[in-house]
């Protein structure tokens, strides 16, 4: 009898420990592909990642890696605490001609994904000019 209840016991114990939610930060974005669309070449190719820490203790961004040099991420260096929201923020170098897909990984603390890979996509097209006067070289009035 002593066995069962104390069998009991521990399988109550057991379950109430996995019913508690698990401490530790934890990251969450609102988005993890930015689409640029069609671009200029030399144009503004920077965009902004939000997120926030969801989790119940402090959020650290360890590293933020661009899949090339042309891809270059600026994170938070601090500590996100629990509940504040932060962005990462990614330029593009522009001047390159054709299509983007590159990706940019993130390393945190999170209790859950603690490396997280967000996109950049888009194209890059030629600056387009106005059509020049042949004679004179200035641009036609239009």
């Amino acid at each position: 009898m002593k066995n069962i209840f104390f069998m009991a016991l521990a399988v109550l114990f057991s379950t109430t420990a996995l019913a508690q939610p698990e401490e530790g930060p934890e990251i969450e974005f609102e988005k993890k592909v930015h689409d640029f669309g069609n671009l200029e070449q030399n144009g503004d190719a920077s965009c902004e990642f939000k997120f926030t820490n969801k989790g119940t203790e402090p959020l650290i961004i360890s590293n933020a890696r661009g899949s090339c040099g042309c891809t270059v991420p600026q994170w938070p260096r601090k500590p996100i605490a629990p509940g504040e929201s932060e962005t990462i923020k990614v330029k593009y170098d522009s001047k390159r001609l054709g299509p983007i897909n590159k990706s940019v990984t993130i390393t945190s603390n999170a209790k859950e994904n603690t490396t997280v890979v967000l996109r950049i996509k888009g194209k890059i097209e030629e600056t387009k000019t106005s059509p020049e006067n042949k004679n004179t070289g200035a641009p036609v009035a239009q």
